[in-house]
């Protein structure tokens, strides 16, 4: 589907009922869009490895087999939903064929990649959290994670326009001018206070 867009690029895929947390994320995401390997993916210590995607590997790292959903897991840890792959990956995907359960998997075209030797699996270590939240419970999980955080730091989890700011795409105008266009919500306010906090140097 995104052939077109894509064009010659390389692609970061992203699961949408995925949710990442920790501090240091965005070096993690630079490391993998510069492993050097056809695809990049993470690997998560999950409790209950057989509701995922699961990945095997040896001490060095290498990736050993992938897994969807079994019944008997090699391992404790699932392969979460954001990917980095070479431009191959269209003509993968493209050439894919429906699992037993009647769709199309992304543990499929990681499993292309490794057959040929181009997949690396970096862990996700303590300090980051991951929330797949295809059910209602574990949405109301992450829902209530975000909400903590939020309240104990005073800070937004994901808010793309301070994120902007401080990646200097936008200016503390621009910030200032977004937050009062959303009148007076309290995410209009978290925007005026962050632009009106850098402007005094706090």
């Amino acid at each position: 589907l995104g052939k077109e867009f894509i064009g010659t690029d390389p692609v970061a895929l992203i699961l949408g009922d995925n949710i990442f947390y920790g501090h240091s994320f965005p070096d993690l995401l630079g490391e993998l869009s510069e492993s050097g390997s056809g695809a990049a993916i993470l690997g998560y210590h999950v409790p209950d490895p057989q509701r995922f995607g699961v990945v095997e590997f040896n001490k060095d790292g290498q990736v050993l087999s992938l897994e969807e959903k079994p019944e008997n897991p090699k391992s404790d840890y699932a392969v979460v939903g954001l990917y980095f792959y070479n431009n191959s990956v269209v003509d993968i995907a493209m050439n894919l064929k429906p699992s037993p359960r009647g769709e199309l998997e992304i543990t499929d075209v990681n499993k292309v990649y490794l057959e040929k030797g181009q997949l690396s699996v970096k862990l996700m270590g303590r300090g980051y959290t991951w929330f797949d939240t295809g059910t209602q419970s574990s949405l109301m999980d992450a829902a209530s994670f975000v909400r903590t955080i939020q309240e104990r730091s005073g800070l937004m989890v994901g808010c793309i326009e301070e994120v902007a700011y401080r990646k200097g795409y936008i200016s503390s105008e621009q910030l200032k001018n977004l937050g009062e266009k959303q009148g007076k919500s309290s995410y209009g306010e978290y925007l005026v206070q962050i632009a009106r906090e850098e402007s005094l140097g706090i």
